[in-house]
């Protein structure tokens, strides 16, 4: 992802970015921030149609670009913002750093299983990691920080845990592309709470893409020099070159709607916003790239269906129960 994030109550969240303080006089009815949140969200859901067109370049040359051309776009927004005194803080502190790195390797991982995943014909296999992200991102939650599930929670993790079954049993194999998607966006979100007050999304974002470029490049010389690469013989075109390069601002885009749409709205929208991705990457898969669908994978997806309701609805009602605070809660980025 896409790439779909699942946000949860502080307690539980795995933040990414930490919005600021929602502007004064602003409420559920801020329609701008509606728009933002769901524009990143529907965007994301495209995201298949994007890198479906990219095919040619193969999974690994697209993220290699994708890394490459993200930093030049934070670059440059960087500069246009005059956001060079976070930027230096952020490479300067070697802790800080550091976690950046780890959390840059997660989402390098979960871009390329992805990417994988829709060129490859497995575009509902990523939708359904997506789906019970929020599900994983719990149970780390419960194993690394020590917080306990709900009994609603754990119903919904059990039920999920029941759907992988189905599929383990109907497949013979795991659905690895799902758990990879799930796994390593749960532990990104689990790195990203760490040093989620210390940088802004677009800060993170260059820093992650910084530290994976010089591998991104090392790749394409090497593929290069063979003549391997997708801009080479008889797969160069200059509309693939201009798809390549466009992964910076694709990338960048949603990505900052949604930092600034979660500043105006509640968790609540949110929260059930989120989902709006992996509904779209499955009906894709289903309508549009007429990717087979067994039914054993219609029934596991139903029952992921069932845990999401069950995860949103406590989500609900622990917002509902809860005074409504002075500023909204951290929620975990997708990119």
């Amino acid at each position: 992802m896409t790439d779909s994030p699942a946000p949860v109550p502080k307690s539980h969240a795995t933040a990414a970015a930490t919005p600021a303080p929602a502007p004064a006089g602003v409420t559920t009815g801020d329609t701008s921030g509606v728009a933002m949140v769901l524009g990143c969200y529907l965007l994301w859901g495209m995201f298949p149609l994007y890198f479906h067109l990219l095919r040619s370049a193969g999974s690994v040359e697209i993220i290699g670009h994708r890394l490459v051309w993200t930093l030049v776009t934070c670059l440059g927004l960087t500069a246009a913002r005059r956001s060079w005194p976070a930027l230096r803080a952020a490479v300067t502190t070697p802790r800080l750093l550091g976690t950046l790195a780890v959390s840059g390797l997660l989402v390098s991982v979960n871009w390329l299983v992805y990417v994988y995943a829709v060129n490859s014909g497995r575009t509902a296999d990523a939708a359904l990691g997506y789906f019970i992200n929020p599900l994983v991102t719990v149970v780390l939650a419960a194993i690394f920080l020590g917080e306990r599930l709900r009994r609603s929670q754990g119903l919904a993790v059990g039920i999920a845990v029941v759907a992988i079954i189905v599929l383990v049993v109907a497949q013979g194999s795991l659905p690895w592309i799902s758990l990879s998607l799930a796994l390593s966006f749960g532990l990104y979100g689990l790195v990203k709470k760490r040093v989620g007050a210390q940088v802004d999304a677009l800060t993170g974002l260059t820093v992650e893409s910084g530290c994976m470029t010089p591998v991104a490049l090392t790749y394409f010389a090497w593929l290069y020099a063979g003549g391997h690469g997708a801009l080479q013989g008889t797969t160069a075109s200059a509309g693939l070159a201009l798809g390549l390069v466009l992964a910076g601002p694709v990338t960048a885009t949603p990505l900052l709607l949604f930092a600034a749409g979660t500043r105006r709205v509640p968790l609540s929208i949110v929260g059930l916003s989120q989902y709006i991705t992996p509904v779209m990457q499955f009906l894709l898969a289903w309508a549009v790239f007429h990717e087979e669908i067994s039914p054993a994978r219609w029934v596991s997806t139903a029952l992921v269906w069932v845990a999401v309701v069950v995860f949103v609805t406590d989500l609900l009602w622990q917002l509902a129960r809860r005074p409504r605070p002075g500023k909204y809660h951290d929620v975990p980025v997708q990119h």
